[in-house]
């Protein structure tokens, strides 16, 4: 079955099997995103330490290639759910719901750019004889250079994906199809990944942000994977619209 067609399919769709869509796609993209940075990328990258960074790398390539796919697969949910949550929201206002959708897009966009300076250290540690001209240790130190700045895009992405959550919450307040316990725990959380408008308070805030967006997440998608959306009122408030 083509895309396409699938796509056409899920349009078509009930509001709520869409719902239960985007919570299957919300839930991937958590799980696939806490192997990628907290399994794959926590236990290979030792901060500070260029040497036992690149160690780690050449032992464990299959590893780091394995959470670099990993990654991609994340952004790929990611996107989707943001597509998803534009239809879904959609009747709550379309105008905002479109600006949601921009600013998560964005978010998708940086971050998966950033996934690129995550990869390069394998260019770079692969001993090609181009790389001739640098030593060892200047390698080791480019390829956790590469690593931080991959670091950074994602941290960056934070910033969209926090304004993304507060529009979204704002709609999931306004709807009258999900509860609006979970546009306020959205809102929260938006406003804490928005801390990373300066970097060194978003990293001493990270833990706390962290276990109150995944608390937010995990409601959101326990919702929508077992009631989805009151279709009823749904359907009301589309035609109102």
């Amino acid at each position: 079955m083509s895309t396409a067609v699938m796509t056409h399919r899920i349009a078509e769709s009930s509001p709520r099997l869409k719902a239960r869509i985007t919570g299957a796609f919300y839930l991937l993209t958590i799980l696939t995103g806490v192997f990628a940075q907290g399994f794959v990328s926590g236990s290979l990258v030792v901060d500070g330490d260029a040497a036992a960074t690149a160690t780690n790398i050449l032992t464990h390539k299959n590893l780091f290639q394995l959470g670099f796919a990993v990654y991609m697969i994340e952004m790929v949910c990611q996107i989707a759910i943001t597509a998803l949550f534009y239809g879904l929201l959609k009747p709550a206002g379309r105008s905002v719901s479109l600006l949601a959708a921009f600013l998560g897009l964005a978010g998708c966009i940086i971050k998966t750019f950033s996934r690129v300076f995550f990869i390069a250290p394998l260019f770079v540690l692969g001993g090609a004889h181009y790389l001739s001209v640098f030593s060892a240790q200047q390698l080791q130190a480019l390829a956790l250079l590469f690593l931080k700045v991959n670091h950074r895009g994602a941290a960056i992405a934070l910033v969209f994906f926090g304004s993304y959550a507060l529009l979204t919450g704002y709609l999931i307040i306004k709807s009258a199809f999900l509860p609006r316990i979970l546009g306020v725990f959205s809102i929260f959380g938006g406003l804490g990944w928005l801390s990373f408008l300066y970097l060194p308070l978003g990293y001493r805030l990270f833990p706390y942000v962290a276990a109150l967006g995944l608390l937010g997440a995990a409601c959101l998608i326990l919702w929508l994977l077992v009631f989805g959306v009151n279709e009823q009122r749904w359907k009301e408030q589309a035609r109102a619209a």
